[in-house]
């Protein structure tokens, strides 16, 4: 009896190792310095894919994968997440996303108060005017339909987003200044449920642009509260992030209380000099807020310098009634009087870089300063403002050199810190050369990892990776992403720690990050050796709320 039970041990152990040794995986990842995105220590071991989930995870050196690679000396981490990217163009144009799938970049987060849906006519016909270097045709109307549209053409990337609250205004009052009636606010209330029953990840506002702006505290409060109901997020470009940050940040609060709802800063920052000390207090309210239980976490980019509209700089009443009012203002001379008399520098015109324009007759200024040009042209830097975005008819794209680099370290060893980088996925080549644009639409993700965790040791690679997967995931309650575990979907970057690093600069912004080797979405290749594959395995990623058709 005592031999029968030793020989069935050694069977059954035989028939295990024979498994073992017999499986098959798509594609085998092996010998890594595996950091799963939870934050423990890294540790070597074998990622086993098939399909588009992660299989296995350990010591798998007796199977065997169709594709396998050779991990040693490399990390194998999660792909990383894009807390606010401004793709939602660039990715109609070429779905490869290069800029951010050469950092490790495998979901692209959009809709930072302003969304791709839901639109009414008349909005495609302003979205359809106002095309500049890159044009399509909108067949969408939703911002599910938009989603599905990206998805069936082909990215490279995952794709999820916000619906804006200033999409959600136009749609419903234009840019009209003033409270929704309660018939409006109602009409707004359905156009988020129908938005979250879609897929969306929750309610955005950009608070500093129109009509995003036009919503008052309460406004914000009864939208969330719906978008709450569906276990959504509020996130938001905060009222002000000068002078007036410590009650923009008690507006969040007051918000994220009322509503009881999940809420984000998007890039959280002090801007201009005489600002950088408010940095301080403003954590202090976040970190407070936290203690009592609000779930507020905070997003940044890993850059000194912010990129908006140049018009920025003018009065409230100026951008009022959004970019067509604002030329016809231009256009009477005593209102440009007035606009130029109130003009609001934050930061010194030396310190504003030109970086896009519509009109190509002006693209030879990009490169050159707001001083420059005033100077060039023998005429006051306010005279430059409202002439150059007379004769560009935008906004025009510019660079605020407005942040201090020991706030950036300061932000980044927070606990609740994700990563973003603001701006679209380039390809460096091609239409996309016609302008210019921030480094970090091509360095964020990879610059966090070269500059602030290998060379300044700010926070450790394990935090960093960490604030790139897990974190946002979790905040914004995706299914199976964010991590490197068994049973989620195998979105997987395999990086040279010792080499990533990025190289676009002010000057020279349309340069790739280095270091990056292999890149997987959904289980399929798109980054080999450091090169595209040309795959396009992105899929729609949907929020809690997603009611499935």
């Amino acid at each position: 009896m005592k031999f029968k039970t030793i020989l069935s041990i050694f069977l059954s152990l035989g028939l295990l190792f024979g498994c073992s040794s017999s499986v098959t995986y798509d594609v085998l990842i092996k010998n890594g310095q595996i950091i799963d995105g939870s934050g423990i220590a890294s540790f070597i071991g074998d990622v086993g894919i098939d399909a588009d989930t992660i299989a296995s995870i350990g010591n798998l050196q007796k199977a065997k994968g169709i594709l396998e690679i050779d991990a040693k000396g490399l990390i194998v981490a999660p792909g990383f997440i894009n807390m606010l990217s401004w793709a939602n163009v660039s990715l109609i144009e070429d779905g490869r996303s290069q800029g951010d799938i050469r950092q490790g970049v495998t979901l692209e987060v959009l809709g930072e108060g302003h969304s791709m849906g839901p639109l009414n006519e008349e909005m495609k016909k302003e979205m359809k005017d106002g095309q500049q270097n890159i044009t399509y045709d909108i067949t969408w109307t939703t911002l599910g339909e938009y989603l599905e549209f990206l998805e069936n053409k082909g990215v490279s990337t995952n794709i999820a987003s916000f619906v804006g609250n200033g999409t959600l205004r136009e749609f419903t009052m234009k840019y009209e200044n003033r409270p929704p009636s309660n018939e409006e606010l109602d009409t707004m209330k359905e156009l988020t449920r129908q938005a979250m029953e879609e897929g969306a990840i929750g309610m955005s506002s950009s608070l500093i642009y129109v009509p995003s702006g036009h919503a008052k505290t309460n406004e914000l409060i009864e939208l969330a509260k719906v978008v709450e109901e569906y276990d959504g997020m509020y996130i938001s470009h905060i009222r002000d992030e000068e002078g007036g940050l410590l009650d923009a940040v008690k507006e969040l609060i007051t918000i994220s209380e009322e509503a009881n709802i999940r809420s984000e800063i998007y890039h959280f920052k002090a801007s201009g000099n005489e600002n950088w000390g408010v940095l301080d207090k403003a954590i202090q309210l976040v970190d407070s807020a936290r203690t009592k239980g609000l779930p507020i976490t905070t997003d940044m980019y890993m850059y000194n310098a912010s990129s908006t509209g140049l018009n920025v700089l003018l009065p409230a009443w100026a951008k009022e009634g959004g970019h067509s009012a604002t030329i016809k203002l231009i256009k009477q001379p005593d209102k440009r009087k007035k606009m130029m008399q109130e003009v609001d520098f934050h930061v010194p015109p030396e310190k504003i870089l030109l970086v896009g324009f519509r009109n190509k007759a002006l693209r030879n200024l990009i490169g050159k300063t707001l001083a420059d040009v005033a100077q060039e042209r023998m005429i006051t830097p306010e005279e430059a403002i409202v002439d150059l975005i007379l004769e560009d008819d935008s906004r025009i794209q510019v660079v605020y050199f407005s942040m201090s680099e020991d706030n950036i370290k300061k932000k980044l060893a927070l606990p609740y810190m994700s990563i973003c980088s603001d701006a679209g996925s380039y390809t460096n080549e091609g239409i996309f050369l016609e302008q210019s644009t921030h480094p970090r639409a091509y360095g964020s993700f990879a610059r966090l990892l070269g500059k602030y965790v290998r060379e300044e040791k700010v926070i450790a690679l394990e935090d960093a990776i960490y604030k790139l997967t897990a974190l946002p995931a979790t905040n914004m309650k995706l299914k199976k992403r964010g991590a490197l575990k068994e049973g989620f979907y195998a979105d997987i970057t395999v990086f040279d720690a010792g080499e990533i690093q990025d190289i676009a600069t002010f000057e020279n912004p349309h340069q790739y990050a280095i270091g990056m080797k292999h890149v997987f979405v959904n289980g399929t290749q798109v980054l080999k050796n450091g090169e595209h594959t040309g795959a396009f395995p992105g899929k729609v990623v949907r929020g809690p709320g997603w009611k499935r058709k």
